[in-house]
């Protein structure tokens, strides 16, 4: 077959057919009379062998060594194949993640674009400092995508840097709490205390009290903790049992104890926080320091039930808990009776 039929059949361009016979790729067995290059059955073969090499990625260096050394074994080159496969899907992937980043942004011109590059590699940056100065010295005007001050988020392991992203993220009024969803659903510990610490500053963000009411099953303590906390804050009483475990394992138990305060503010669930208590001031495990910091969360809370369960506790076998009991008897007696929550 000519060159020209050779084309139309494999579909391989006659320039690029040109080429393979140029390189000593597939060169055709014959000529005409008037001098064209007159292709066999074998060497059309041979031009989809040649097709089917480039189709994996190898260069047309690598097929020739291929196709002519016979001991040429392709194990280890699909091998190297895959990896750099492997990378050039990562680079491309990232590229993608860019690209969606700065179209989120909505820029209005190339300056806008520039602003946004110059933000994410300021984010990529090795140095925290130049991180954390990337975030704070975004110049006002300016719209960030919070899915990408989210993902920065999640990946940010110094507090500091951490700390400012947050705080952005928190005022960058976009939606991050679908990206740090995800985050709270990582196998990875780190990363989803990242995104319930970030979620509880934003926890007025649509759809973010369902990721933190998820977050108080995690098996993490941490998780939980900035979990109930949060939607303690938000008058979620489903937060009320980590709150008190928070008491009685003595893990922000301060700030656990002033949310229940707050939360028994509600008449419906002031008895649930106080019955809870008394059963942890009752439990057969638990030891003075436990049972001390009980009693400062009990001062938290309205009514009178408080004042008649410090007076039998006044009497405690333990002395430490009966001192602190009547120590607190004294601080409520001195208090107004709108401080105290009297009933009338």
């Amino acid at each position: 077959m000519l060159i020209g039929d050779v084309a139309r059949h494999s579909g391989v361009s006659a320039r690029m057919l040109r080429h393979y016979d140029a390189l000593g790729l597939v060169r055709p067995t014959g000529r005409t009379v008037g001098g064209y290059r007159e292709y066999s059955a074998e060497d059309v073969r041979r031009i989809f062998h040649v097709e089917s090499l480039r189709s994996l990625g190898l260069s047309l260096k690598q097929i020739g060594r291929a196709l002519e050394d016979p001991a040429f074994t392709p194990s280890a080159l699909v091998s190297d194949l895959i990896r750099w496969t492997e990378d050039r899907l990562e680079r491309e992937a990232e590229l993608l993640e860019r690209l969606r980043t700065i179209d989120a942004s909505a820029p209005t011109g190339w300056q806008d674009v520039l602003r946004i590059v110059e933000l994410m590699q300021g984010l990529n940056s090795t140095s925290a400092a130049r991180r954390q100065q990337a975030v704070l010295a975004r110049p006002e005007g300016v719209t960030v995508p919070a899915e990408l001050l989210a993902g920065a988020v999640l990946a940010e392991s110094d507090p500091h840097v951490a700390g400012a992203l947050r705080w952005a993220l928190a005022r960058s009024g976009g939606d991050g709490v679908a990206t740090l969803a995800v985050g709270a659903r990582s196998e990875d510990v780190d990363v989803r205390r990242r995104a319930v610490l970030a979620i509880a500053e934003m926890c007025a963000a649509p759809g973010a009290t369902a990721v933190l009411a998820d977050a108080l099953g995690d098996p993490d303590a941490t998780v939980r903790r900035h979990a109930a906390l949060a939607l303690g804050r938000r008058g979620v009483t489903a937060a009320v049992p980590t709150l008190v475990g928070l008491v009685v394992e003595g893990s922000s138990d301060v700030d656990a104890a002033e949310v229940l305060g707050t939360l028994s503010q509600d008449p419906g669930c002031a008895d649930r926080i106080m019955t809870a208590l008394i059963g942890e001031l009752a439990a057969p495990t638990a030891d003075s320091a436990t049972r001390i910091r009980l009693i400062q969360a009990l001062i938290e809370l309205s009514g009178t039930t408080a004042q008649e369960v410090l007076r039998q506790l006044a009497h405690d076998d333990d002395r430490a808990v009966a001192l602190v009991a009547s120590y607190f008897i004294g601080v409520l007696g001195a208090r107004s009776p709108e401080d105290r929550g009297d009933e009338d």
